[in-house]
């Protein structure tokens, strides 16, 4: 039960979800397809979804390859199950004591071409009004956010979810914690004091395992091996955070055969846990013409810039689409009353710096790469490696914005 908070503060919780989890399996296997159509057409537009369940992996959608060789569909279509099975092997999906054998579960392909009435507002067909200019995939509204609580400038209570995932798969993979298995989940609770973190209130992990393993010894070990290494270097642990471990008790069941999964399922773990808004689209399967992916990465990007830059201690980027025009119909800038400088001075820096049209956002941050399969677990940012996460306008904005 949750104590009564003075004033200011509150409590806010985020959940993560391991590469294991049914549906980010199904993410992770979506990508690693997309990256392998833009190995063979960069040009290619992809919307590519999966299905899991017990001893079965489906993967459909749409693929419209631009390069009119007839032998890249028939190699998509031999190579998909090849890269299914990979994805999931990797994870350590290998028995169907784990929830799934990627090496004999059953698999099933039906991806088809894309519609081609999507295709010529995107490739610019379409409209004599925009004729040649790339069109949004899509319409639709894409959020971005940043702050200053956190060194890659995440909200702490997402940032240490995923922070702890990752410390879990590494000494699953490495055999230091080897009754672990693939499927988990964590959630931390943050205390707040205004925009600042002063404590963690409760941390949750559910992490399946072996069925030999006594329960003492997967919560001695999960807070000790895990939970204190990730999160005491915060200085936010204290004699009042309260863990829940595997909180049911046993987690033997899991992966696929535990839950079914899903593309798209996990929108907020993928983002900022919550704390933002989100525009309602999923990433994962999707190319840069596909705005939902694209132009969330865009905003992350100039959300974070603009934090960086010291024009605001917190700041929500949202750009507006409309499927098939070439330019961005709104963007807005919130920084919550933390501005340095007022927020039309930003949103005008913004609008100067910033190129927002589908085909700008591609070539600002290089997606038409094949950079995917790694975005699909342990959220799309707060992660150095991925263009989206470069603060390299700084200069430029604050110019701009004085």
């Amino acid at each position: 039960m949750s104590a009564v908070l003075s004033n200011n503060h509150y409590l806010f919780t985020s959940e993560s979800v391991g590469e294991g989890h049914p549906d980010k399996l199904c993410d992770q296997i979506s990508d690693a397809i997309l990256d392998r159509v833009l190995e063979l057409d960069s040009n290619a537009h992809v919307a590519c979804e999966t299905f899991a369940t017990t001893n079965f992996v489906l993967v459909g959608g749409e693929i419209g390859f631009q390069d009119p060789n007839p032998e890249l569909p028939k190699i998509i279509a031999k190579e998909a199950e090849k890269i299914a099975r990979k994805v999931a092997l990797d994870i350590g999906y290998n028995s169907s004591d784990v929830g799934l054998d990627g090496n004999k579960c059953e698999f099933m392909n039906r991806l088809h071409a894309q519609s081609p009435d999507i295709n010529q507002g995107v490739v610019g067909t379409g409209l004599s009004e925009y004729e040649g200019q790339q069109g949004a995939g899509d319409q639709g509204m894409m959020f971005g956010f940043a702050c200053n609580e956190t060194p890659v400038l995440m909200p702490a209570p997402i940032y240490y979810s995923h922070q702890l995932l990752l410390k879990a798969t590494e000494l699953r993979k490495s055999g230091k914690i080897a009754w672990l298995r693939p499927d988990s989940k964590s959630q931390v609770t943050v205390e707040y004091d205004g925009f600042k973190p002063v404590r963690i209130d409760a941390v949750v992990i559910s992490h399946q395992h072996n069925p030999e393993v006594d329960y003492n010894t997967i919560r001695t070990t999960i807070i000790n091996e895990i939970i204190k290494p990730v999160l005491e270097p915060t200085g936010l642990l204290d004699s009042n955070t309260k863990y829940f471990i595997n909180p049911t008790g046993r987690f033997v069941t899991g992966g696929p055969d535990g839950d079914s999964g899903l593309t798209g399922r996990k929108i907020i773990v993928d983002t900022y846990g919550g704390m933002g808004r989100h525009g309602g689209g999923a990433f994962s399967g999707k190319d840069p013409s596909k705005v939902d992916r694209s132009a969330a990465y865009m905003a992350r990007y100039i959300a974070k810039n603009i934090v960086a830059a010291g024009l605001a201690e917190r700041a929500e980027v949202e750009l507006a689409y409309a499927i098939g025009v070439p330019f961005p119909v709104s963007i807005m800038v919130d920084t919550f009353g933390t501005e340095k400088v007022t927020r039309s001075k930003i949103e005008a820096a913004v609008t100067k710096v910033f190129d927002c049209t589908p085909e700008g956002i591609s070539k600002t941050l290089g997606l038409k790469k094949p950079i995917y399969a790694k975005t699909a677990s342990y959220g799309h940012f707060g992660r150095e490696g991925f263009p989206w996460e470069k603060t390299d306008k700084v200069e430029e904005l604050k110019k701009a914005a004085n």
